[in-house]
């Protein structure tokens, strides 16, 4: 052999040699990682090859999935009352990618979860046949809040206090996620739409939606001067001249109406009548660390809160000066919360000053029904029944209060006969020199005393047809808890 021809095939085999070495690290050492890739195609049409698991409202399906027409994907996702059950279910789309629970789970609702798969599956990656999802949601709750929303721009959520189970969850305008599910002109038309409008309808407000939380806030610096013995009862005459001047200013912190007996009230009256001298003073006597130490408690600065799509944050600030202490004691200045965050709050307080965990997930399961994953209810007699927030004495005596604040007081639109219903009110302002309309805010709890059974609500009406001074959390708030309230307990 010659010494040109030897040189040709070393060269030869090197070359082999290389392209052996190439194809072992793309298939042996890179292969899950392209396979993986959200560019990879593959994935789409592998996703998309079979109908998708449900996702489950009270045993029946709230999702399902067809076969398209043309394309290389072979099914696409379809819902049943979609703008009802949007705020849970989230969208999954061929083109968009998926939210919520359709994210959450995606590969359990797919079957490519690798707890389904048996070892051949495994080897030759094969999808097992798509899972559920299991949901804590009650329908008639969920429509309850659905319809009493209505056309206004908003959320709802309610949930057990005891069990933790999340029954409600909505949130207005709402959207269909059917619209944007495929991946034809008109899909892409309809996301285009849904992503320009100006009232954000594919945004979850019940969950990730923190705005200033106005009075409903005062549930939390009451629960700090009891806990911290500010005062020894609710009905103890608080040391609150009316109005107040916030500390180091020339301002007064005045009341919505001149004529409530709030000079001096009682934390009962204080919360009856939404007394802003009483609890700007209380915020600023506790300090802002104590006041902060019980929002914490409840829930507040939680940045990991997962139900399980995760919340935003609902916030207490830090670094305040004594006036912006005063403003955070009746909710505003930089204070911000989540329907779901207040609803947490009314909840504890109704169950004896333990907070349940939030969830609106019982259970994962795989194709024959198997259980892969459960999300267990809290259980008191079990020992298992959630955080202690406040002590005993504590919540009943603020579960007392908030009753006289629907018998006596602002939130007279959540009675229901029979029924044991306390609350309590919000009108929060925000803007530039509160220019804009105010949020209207409430939060509850209905209890039969019959059985036992009760439920946690909290509402808010981020904007309405109604006049800026028709804005009241008792008049467009109220009436939505009251419908999801009554709902849950099966009252007429």
């Amino acid at each position: 052999m010659n010494k040109t021809i030897r040189r040709a095939s070393v060269f030869c085999l090197l070359m082999v040699l290389a392209l052996i070495g190439r194809a072992t690290y793309v298939q042996f050492y890179k292969g899950q990682a392209l396979a993986d890739d959200k560019l990879n195609r593959r994935n789409t049409i592998a996703e998309y090859a079979q109908p998708l698991g449900d996702i489950i409202v009270a045993g029946s399906p709230v999702t399902g999935s067809e076969r398209t027409k043309s394309g290389d994907l072979t099914y696409q996702r379809t819902y049943q009352d979609g703008p009802l059950y949007a705020p849970v279910t989230g969208y999954a789309s061929q083109v968009y990618g998926a939210t919520q629970l359709e994210g959450i789970y995606s590969k359990v609702l797919d079957g490519s979860d690798p707890r389904m798969q048996n070892p051949l599956d495994a080897l030759t990656r094969q999808r097992a046949a798509g899972g559920d999802v299991l949901t804590t949601i009650d329908p008639t709750v969920q429509k309850a809040g659905y319809q009493a929303l209505g056309h206004n721009e908003g959320a709802a959520v309610a949930m057990d206090p005891k069990t933790g189970r999340i029954l409600g969850m909505v949130s207005t305008p709402s959207y269909d996620p059917s619209r944007i599910a495929g991946s034809s002109s008109a899909a892409g038309d309809a996301w285009k739409q849904l992503s320009e409008d100006k009232s954000q309808p594919m945004l979850n407000r019940a969950l990730r939606q923190p705005l200033a939380p106005g009075s409903t806030f005062k549930l939390v610096v009451a629960s700090a001067a009891l806990e911290n013995g500010l005062y020894p009862d609710i009905d103890t005459k608080t040391a609150s001249p009316n109005p107040y001047r916030m500390p180091g200013t020339t301002t007064d912190l005045r009341n919505e109406s001149a004529s409530a007996p709030c000079e001096n009230a009682s934390i009962r009256t204080a919360l009856a009548y939404s007394c802003n001298n009483v609890f700007g003073k209380m915020a600023v006597d506790l300090g802002q660390d104590k006041v902060r130490a019980m929002a914490e408690k409840f829930g507040f600065n939680d940045a990991e809160l997962d139900v399980p799509v995760r919340a935003a944050a609902s916030v207490y600030p830090k670094n305040m000066n004594p006036s912006s202490t005063a403003l955070s004691g009746i909710g505003q200045f930089d204070v911000t919360a989540t329907p779901m965050q207040m609803a947490m709050v009314s909840a504890a307080i109704a169950n004896d000053g333990v907070l349940a965990s939030p969830h609106m997930v019982s259970k994962v399961t795989d194709s024959r029904g198997s259980t892969l994953q459960s999300y267990p209810d809290a259980d008191p007699g079990s020992g298992s029944g959630g955080k202690r927030i406040l002590s005993s004495k504590s919540a009943r005596q603020l579960y007392s209060a908030m009753l006289s604040v629907v018998s006596d007081g602002t939130g007279t639109n959540a009675k229901i006969p029979g029924m044991e219903v306390g609350a309590k009110t919000g009108t929060a302002q925000h803007g530039v020199d509160n220019s804009k309309k105010p949020y209207a805010w409430f939060t509850s709890f209905a209890k039969d005393p019959k059985t036992g059974k009760e439920i946690a609500v909290a509402v808010v009406v981020q904007d309405s047809d109604a006049e800026r001074s028709e804005v009241s959390g008792n008049g467009l708030a109220g009436p939505v808890a009251r419908a999801m309230m009554k709902a849950a307990l099966g009252t007429p």
